[in-house]
């Protein structure tokens, strides 16, 4: 399992190996998912499940690539103190609306459950920045968000930041 992480990450060949594009994009793509979900303090059930759904989807992975895929997204954010990294791939790999995609995936993660956190909110205010995702944009991608999963605009107000977990 440690040497498939290590080769799905791109360290597992030799150090000249050419980087290979599609798994940087899915690492972090993968990677600004699993921190909307940490942004709250906690890693549910209902998170884990948004964000691999999210990944099957958008990458056409299936449940043992999906789940190698987060286990890595989670070390690379863990170690990393940075979004722009993330960010900067998703910048430069995917399309206008592919970008557009990629806000609804962090909103659909952020609202897994049924709840949105201040830090999860900001998260991706930050993050449609970073890859130019124009407001308007992103407010339509949130209330896409919410459409789909029943809510609605004026649910309750994201859980204070100073809440204790």
């Amino acid at each position: 399992m440690i040497k498939r992480l290590k080769d799905f990450i791109g360290r597992g060949g030799a150090s000249s190996a050419p980087v290979d594009q599609d798994r940087e994009l899915r690492l972090a793509a993968a990677a600004l998912l699993v921190e909307a979900a940490r942004m709250d303090g906690e890693v549910d059930a209902d998170e884990r499940q948004a964000i691999a759904e999210q990944l099957s989807a958008c990458f056409g992975l299936d449940g043992e690539e999906t789940d190698v895929l987060i286990e890595a997204a989670a070390a690379k954010a863990k170690e990393s103190s940075q979004l722009y990294p993330f960010t900067r791939v998703i910048t430069d790999r995917f399309s206008d609306d592919e970008r557009v995609r990629m806000i609804e995936m962090l909103w659909t993660v952020a609202y897994a459950d049924r709840r949105l956190h201040d830090y999860e909110a900001s998260l991706v205010r930050r993050v449609a920045g970073l890859i130019h995702v124009a407001d308007r944009d992103n407010g339509a991608a949130r209330k896409r968000v919410l459409g789909r999963l029943g809510l609605t605009d004026d649910a309750p107000a994201p859980v204070s930041a100073g809440a204790s977990y």
